[in-house]
């Protein structure tokens, strides 16, 4: 790490301690109102939290000094809240902001067990005491009390072995084509047999905690993309794709360079995988009602299910640090207009961005010109806040900002600064060189319980917008996630439905295409919002349209059979019809001064069935089959299928060994 890094990492910890310190400063004057309430309940033995903290200090044996680890954000537990939730029988729930810890869900989960007493009996009744029970098993370890003989305690959370048999020629592809597979922390696969094994667990001590996900991961080779397809695919990302500032022709192809290496697009041959991974780890302290960690950790910003428009699983896991604020804040007087809220912040750095030098500027520098074509592996801060005025409405804000990189920005305390407070658009020296605030993306979601038919129907949006503040004061611009959820169908009360659109294509109601170059992208940061290939933002793509649904019936509150659909259709202006057709220069789908490739697009449709089931309590079967059409002319011609078999077996063991 250079002296600029170094310095950088130094900053950043203490600016994010000094943001944590004053937001502790700021609940302070609570604390103070709530110390006489805690002093009475520890003369009177109590030594349990009332779930509604203050955000103020508290003795060692509670539970805001105790540190939790984090739920990976695959668990079955996320859906069984969001159910519970939605049925009428938790409220304090952040939809919008995950992972949670197992603390914090125990927190959330404090009144339920009275609220579902005091129901009147009937089946949703029995349907929630069992996702109630479910959930209480699970954490039956942070459930049993924190004032333990012993603080410290360690925990084999889950062993587990993925098989997959996939058929036909799989999509791995979410910034061009789309994929077969999403939401998988961008795991290799292709065609074949292929096999996830790995285990989790966790330490803690006090406030301390260890967390540690690993796996050994294995995927046959593949022929991958055809130089003429990368080569095609690197001129809509405007990216090159020969070293040297050679053009690529299928004659010549690069002469005597080599392709660049871009993870965005998988270009052939793609060798067989067989190689240790880790998932997540990460060290964390509990201070007041916050997590601030460093590590691989997971993430999950919007309400959605089926996607995240600004952090989902799809893609790997970043090394970060993070402060995240995972139990509600209340402070007087503003929360009776706000409610309690929650905030998250982190930064990291993204991986698989390659570093490709600006000829023109390398020959003549000039702050008129661009001082890379791309820059190597750019860094990125995150930060949202949370609001839940009522019990059945939460909104939510949210800003991305991918800045800096090798070549172009150095990673200083200063550009980090600049890029955290920049709300306007730089000039174009600025934008071409160190002084480049970065790609910077906003988001706003809202979920609500909705009236009338509260325990029924949740209705909630995801949006985000590149280039402004927020997608409230740039609707026309923004993309989109709307979803509903029907917690039970009537007469039918152990069968649920959610349906979710996604679309990230302005240019419906823009009338003109940006050609890909928009949303998740940037003009400097051209391989934008990905790390290691993969969207880390929603599936549906770059400037393209589409949803899932899902029809589930649940078998207990673990267990269930599940049917679902899906649909991605990319513009043609976006994704080109052909590597060779061409159309005239400024004519309609062709903005430059040169021809272009013809348009194209490409759709995607899959079936999805999904059955999860028990043996005991603590081993499960998980398995799921797809069936998927896909057509990308550019690709392979006619229409394409492909089958997915996955088979997962995972022992959650019961015991925690304690010290």
């Amino acid at each position: 790490m250079n002296v600029s890094k170094r310095r950088f990492v130094t900053a950043v910890f203490v600016c994010s301690m000094l943001m944590a310190g004053l937001s502790l400063l700021v609940s302070a004057p609570v604390a103070a109102e709530d110390r006489a309430a805690i002093k009475a309940a520890e003369s009177a033995g109590a030594g349990q939290s009332s779930g509604r903290d203050s955000g103020g200090a508290a003795p060692d044996c509670e539970p805001a000094a105790l540190g939790s680890p984090y739920i990976p954000v695959d668990s079955w537990v996320y859906p069984a809240m969001l159910r519970l939730y939605s049925l009428g029988f938790v409220d304090n729930v952040f939809l919008g902001m995950r992972p949670w810890t197992r603390a914090s869900i125990s927190h959330m989960l404090e009144e339920a067990g009275a609220r579902i007493e005091d129901a009147d009996e009937g089946p949703v009744t029995d349907e929630s005491q069992e996702i109630y029970d479910a959930l209480m098993h699970e954490l039956r370890n942070e459930m049993s009390g924190p004032c333990m003989p012993h603080q410290g305690h360690s925990r084999m959370e889950s062993v587990y072995s993925v098989s997959r048999a996939i058929s036909g020629t799989p999509l791995r592809d979410s910034y061009h084509l789309g994929s077969t597979l999403i939401n998988d922390y961008g795991r290799p696969y292709e065609n074949g047999f292929n096999n996830y094994s790995g285990a989790s667990g966790y330490a803690a001590a006090g406030r301390f905690v260890f967390y540690a996900r690993g796996e050994f991961e294995a995927a046959p080779s593949a022929a991958g993309y055809s130089q003429a397809l990368a080569n095609a695919l690197s001129t809509v990302d405007g990216t090159s794709f020969c070293m040297g500032g050679v053009t690529w022709n299928s004659t010549t192809l690069c002469g005597s360079y080599s392709p660049y290496p871009q993870a965005t697009i998988p270009m052939g041959p793609i060798a067989a995988t067989s190689t240790a991974r880790v998932m997540e780890a990460y060290i964390s302290a509990h201070l007041l009602n916050h997590e601030i960690s460093f590590g691989k950790q997971d993430d999950w910003l919007g309400p959605g299910l089926g996607g995240g428009m600004a952090y989902s699983n799809n893609a790997e896991n970043i090394y970060s640090f993070r402060i995240n604020r995972v139990e509600p804040l209340h402070i007087p007087l503003l929360s009776r207009l706000t409610g309690p809220f929650r905030y998250d912040f982190l930064v990291g750095k993204l991986r698989g961005h390659t570093f490709m030098p600006n000829p023109a500027y390398v020959a003549n520098p000039s702050p008129d010109v661009a001082n890379v074509i791309n820059p190597g592996d750019p860094w990125v801060h995150v930060e949202k806040i949370s609001f839940r005025p009522t019990e059945n409405l939460e909104f939510g804000f949210e800003r991305t900002v991918i800045w800096g990189g090798e070549g172009h920005s150095p990673i200083t305390l200063r550009t980090f600064a600049k890029s955290f407070i920049s709300m306007s658009s730089p000039s174009a020296t600025s934008k071409n060189g160190r002084d480049d605030p970065g790609a910077r993306f906003g988001a706003f979601d809202f979920s609500y319980r909705l009236p009338f038919v509260r325990n029924w129907l949740t209705l909630y949006t995801d949006s985000e917008v590149h280039d402004d503040v927020s997608p409230i004061d740039a609707p026309r611009r923004a993309a989109y996630r709307p979803g509903i959820y029907l917690s039970h169908v009537p007469g039918l009360p152990r069968l649920d439905l959610r349906v979710e659109a996604a679309s990230t294509d302005p240019s419906s109601s823009n009338s003109a295409s940006h050609y890909g170059q928009f949303m998740y992208y940037e003009g400097i940061q051209k391989q934008g919002y990905t790390n290691q290939g993969q969207l880390l933002g929603d599936w549906i793509g770059r400037e393209d349209k589409g949803g899932q649904a899902w029809l589930t019936w649940h078998l207990s509150g673990n267990e269930w059979i599940q049917a679902g659909v899906r649909n991605q259709k990319a513009t043609s202006y976006f994704i080109p019809g052909s590597t060779t057709q061409t159309i005239p220069a400024e004519s309609p789908g062709c903005p430059s001064a040169t021809p272009c490739l013809a348009p194209g697009g490409t759709t995607l449709n899959d079936i999805n069935f999904q059955v999860v089931k028990r043996i005991g309590k603590d081993f499960e079967i998980n398995g799921n089959f797809t069936y998927e059409h896909w057509t990308a002319p550019i690709y392979l011609p006619g229409q394409q299928t492909v089958t997915a078999t996955t088979i997962q077996l995972t022992w959650f063991p019961g015991s925690k060994i304690s010290f």
